[in-house]
């Protein structure tokens, strides 16, 4: 792809953005480097090719003129020159296909270290060693979903953003609880949510590398994300689940603690005591990580999971007493979304008929009372 000034190259290999059109590093008597593109924005975990053209001259003082070695490098700190494909974090990652005056170099399974300035150098026998200077500037990016704004408790907006810029106007898809959103291609989302909601972003023609997916639990900084939303594993192996979560240290001068955490598929219920994942399941509970482990994979595990934790910030009952009456508030430490129903108990008994966040009551000294959302 030559003289575009912008363009998007999609293949089965990677994804790859050339953001500038052709540049020409040109020496004295017919030396020169041509790289296609001097600046590339790729995906991190798809594979990118940086092709370039280097022409010198046939002859020179009746000597014909002979390629003996040909490789890309990045500069190294003390400036050397190293052949990429003799660098160990490069081993097996790393190819150079070169045929007549062309060599591309192609670079898989990129990481976000692979950002940097790629250069072709040829030597030949006429003791000249040709570097094509200034390179091609590699961006390896990931996806990533931003909360940019939180306007009403249950809404969110939400933007997918990338590291290094996306050429023209490409189509975005959207993921909610690891299902496509159908009819969003825009790069932000405004959505409502249920607090174990997971949304997520990628790419159109490119889903295979999409965000981590992420949480939102509502305002006061309490979240949880996942690294990946979609895995695949083989029968009988073992799978890591990789999360984290968030939660504000305090709350109106209150100190969070966290009561309560677990992974579950449905209704809340903890896989721990699930049967059919006893002595199968781990979870991880240091440092705000989540990530779970299931070991000897069945194909009914194949499911949706999510992680959930409780703080002490949740729901506490306020008392008002009048003669034999007492009024009872249920209230929380931070708005909860919309408006919801309550249930209130008495004596561990439902109270049926009581939905709102207050009760009235007459009541026997030995009474207990608690409510739930």
């Amino acid at each position: 792809m030559r003289g575009a000034a912008m363009s998007l190259t999609a293949a089965a290999s990677g994804f790859v953005v050339f953001l500038l059109s052709v540049s020409v590093i040109q020496g004295q008597y017919g030396w020169r480097v041509t790289y296609t593109s001097t600046q590339i924005c790729a995906f991190k975990g798809s594979k990118v090719e940086i092709p370039c053209r280097y022409t010198y001259p046939s002859r020179i003082k009746g000597l014909d003129t002979k390629v003996e070695k040909r490789f890309w490098f990045t500069e190294l700190g003390n400036g050397e020159t190293v052949d990429l494909t003799t660098i160990s974090e490069y081993t097996q990652r790393v190819q150079y296909h070169c045929e007549n005056n062309d060599c591309t170099l192609r670079i898989s399974d990129l990481r976000e270290r692979d950002s940097a300035e790629y250069k072709f150098r040829f030597t030949t026998n006429q003791d000249v060693k040709y570097i094509g200077s200034p390179g091609v500037t590699l961006s390896v990016t990931d996806l990533q979903v931003q909360v940019s704004r939180l306007e009403v408790s249950n809404w969110a907006e939400l933007k997918c953003q990338s590291s290094c810029p996306l050429p023209g106007h490409p189509s975005y898809v959207w993921y909610k609880n690891g299902q496509n959103i159908q009819g969003q291609t825009s790069d932000s989302y405004s959505a409502s949510f249920d607090p174990a909601d997971s949304f997520s972003c990628a790419v159109r023609g490119h889903e295979d590398f999409p965000s981590p997916s992420v949480v939102i639990q509502g305002q006061y900084g309490l979240g949880v994300t996942y690294t990946s939303t979609r895995i695949c594993a083989v029968k009988g192996s073992t799978v890591n689940i990789p999360c984290s979560y968030t939660y504000p240290s305090s709350i109106g001068g209150v100190a969070t603690t966290v009561k309560e955490i677990f992974w579950f598929i449905q209704q809340f219920v903890d896989l721990k005591t699930v049967s059919e994942y006893s002595g199968r399941v781990q979870s991880e509970s240091n440092n705000n990580d989540c990530s779970l482990r299931i070991t000897q994979l069945r194909k009914r595990d194949s499911a949706v999971y999510k992680f959930r934790f409780t703080t002490n910030q949740g729901l506490k009952v306020q008392v008002r007493k009048s003669s034999n009456q007492t009024e009872l508030k249920c209230q929380s430490s931070c708005p909860l979304p919309g408006h919801p129903s309550y249930v209130w108990y008495k004596n561990g008994q439902v109270i049926t008929g009581y939905t709102s966040d207050s009760y009235s009551a007459s009541f026997d000294p030995a009474d207990s009372f608690s409510c739930a959302e």
